[in-house]
């Protein structure tokens, strides 16, 4: 049995989160979240019991509880699990949706969120802290770098390769072979048929920078 899980984010990705680990029956012990206005209420029945540098409830990670960094800013996200591996010797765990579908022969590294009806396919590998929204596919021998965002049924085709801190829209389709650079966008609904550079914007069908 998994450890209950304290989560560092109580707003709309928190939510989310904490419905991923009630599905499988983990435990959520509280909230976390900076904003002031929801410490010390309840979100969905679990209480947000501070903020995120807490050391009263952080000091029960790796020990009695696990973490997970449900942040909404990706910048936040990183500053988060920055500060957990330095002063608390702990990554977060993946929270993965009862009702996604992960191949047992996929790869994932840590704190990854893969949402409800979500496909991760056999051979492909994700990298540490990415998003993967809900019925987003990332088919065979594709690949994610580290804090990639994939919007709601973003299709990434085999052998895509998806550099660190990119981002694809809801929708988006990637087709096979194709590789978008560090810290790219994705615009909803684009059809990416060429690679993208690093940190280029591309929206459209074909899909072109902006």
């Amino acid at each position: 049995m998994q450890n209950p899980v304290i989560i560092l984010g109580a707003q709309e990705l928190g939510v989310l989160a904490l419905d991923a680990f009630q599905s499988n029956d983990v435990v959520v012990y509280c909230f976390l979240d900076d904003q002031v206005a929801l410490q010390q209420k309840e979100v969905n029945e679990i209480t947000v019991m501070g903020n995120t540098e807490d050391e009263k409830i952080l000091k029960l990670l790796g020990k009695k509880c696990d973490v997970f960094v449900a942040a909404e800013d990706m910048a936040a996200r990183k500053s988060l699990v920055k500060m957990l591996k330095e002063e608390y010797q702990v990554v977060p765990v993946n929270a993965i949706h009862k009702f996604s579908y992960v191949s047992e022969h996929a790869w994932l590294g840590h704190g990854n969120f893969i949402q409800a009806g979500a496909i991760v396919n056999a051979n492909a590998k994700i990298g540490e802290n990415c998003l993967i929204g809900s019925r987003a596919v990332v088919d065979a021998h594709a690949e994610l770098g580290d804090n990639v965002q994939l919007g709601p049924g973003a299709m990434i085709n085999p052998g895509v390769t998806v550099g660190e801190g990119a981002f694809i829209g809801t929708g988006a389709i990637v087709v096979s072979g194709v590789k978008i650079g560090k810290n790219a966008r994705v615009g909803a609904g684009a059809v990416v048929i060429a690679d993208v550079p690093a940190k280029q914007t591309v929206f459209g069908n074909p899909a072109k920078a902006v």
